[in-house]
């Protein structure tokens, strides 16, 4: 999924814009999960050039006025041109990895919060990101250890904006009592590109699969903490409390197309082995609606009750 354009026009900090767009275009025609789509995004992005569209004096005007159209035919959040003030790598994705590492290294490796409450049931959040698992194993491998012998544990993502599913499989692993089917990617092809399980075998303490389990989501809650809500609630593992999320379902890449602007483009499509189909566009629905500002409190008293 590479493309000899993705760098064509980030080997300056000049903004050409029709250069840019023109880039982009090819990388979403040739990437996008949905290829019909794909072809009309690109068909789109070219006539609105050649109408004077984009004609932005900063990268960061490009930016807000191509995301804009990239999500005006069928509303998927993961397709999108990020602005960056720092200047970004080429590499393919290293744009992202690069930010999220200044959020790992400032979140405890993303996990903020884990507290025991009333009643021997414990709250632990993951945020703001599901991290590369070679980085959160360790910090994830001990939070969920200790919360292991909590009577009731809290699983707060209302702060969750995306991340890893590798990491989500392996934080299931210790909410599960077996290696379990999560979930299907499939490509713009239709075929299966990958499936994800969880772990059989979890280092640590494992929370096991029968005590209550609650996951706290918001309407800012995007894409893998999606996933890790869904996963559980379809599973019949979780109820999910808190308002319905953000729903973006497309694992994505990504690729500078300038020096402070990072395409992201859905490169494939996840399917529920339970529901057959995924959150994309409706979020994931709460068995238990209220405002994410007293998630915490209604969770805390369905498993006090318990």
């Amino acid at each position: 999924m590479t493309s000899t354009t993705s760098t064509t026009s980030a080997t300056s900090t000049a903004l050409d814009s029709g250069a840019v767009v023109e880039s982009i275009a090819d990388l979403v025609r040739e990437n996008y999960v949905f290829p019909d789509i794909a072809r009309d995004l690109a068909d789109l992005l070219r006539r609105r050039a050649a109408e004077g569209a984009y004609r932005a004096e900063t990268a960061e005007e490009l930016a807000e006025a191509v995301t804009a159209d990239l999500r005006s035919v069928n509303g998927d959040q993961h397709l999108a041109v990020h602005h960056h003030e720092e200047p970004v790598p080429a590499e393919r994705g290293a744009a992202v990895l690069a930010a999220m590492r200044r959020d790992f290294d400032s979140t405890l490796g993303g996990v903020p919060r884990v507290e025991l409450l009333e009643g021997g049931v414990a709250v632990l959040e993951i945020g703001p990101k599901m991290f590369p698992l070679d980085w959160a194993a360790q910090p994830l491998t001990a939070a969920l250890s200790l919360v292991a012998p909590a009577s009731a544990l809290i699983l707060d993502l209302r702060r969750n904006t995306g991340g890893d599913p590798d990491t989500v499989a392996f934080v299931c692993g210790y909410l599960l009592e077996r290696r379990t089917h999560l979930i299907t990617m499939l490509s713009k092809q239709g075929t299966v590109a990958e499936q994800s399980w969880s772990a059989a075998h979890v280092p640590g303490a494992r929370f096991g699969g029968s005590k209550p389990l609650y996951v706290l989501t918001s309407a800012a809650t995007f894409s893998a903490g999606e996933e890790l809500a869904y996963d559980l609630q379809q599973l019949g593992r979780a109820a999910v409390v808190g308002e319905a999320t953000r729903g973006g379902a497309h694992p994505r890449n990504g690729w500078t197309v300038h020096p402070h602007l990072e395409l992201s483009v859905p490169v494939a499509r996840g399917v529920s082995p339970v529901s057959g189909t995924n959150w994309e566009g409706t979020g994931v629905l709460p068995d238990v609606p209220c405002e994410a500002g007293v998630a915490l409190e209604r969770a805390l008293a369905l498993a006090l009750q318990k």
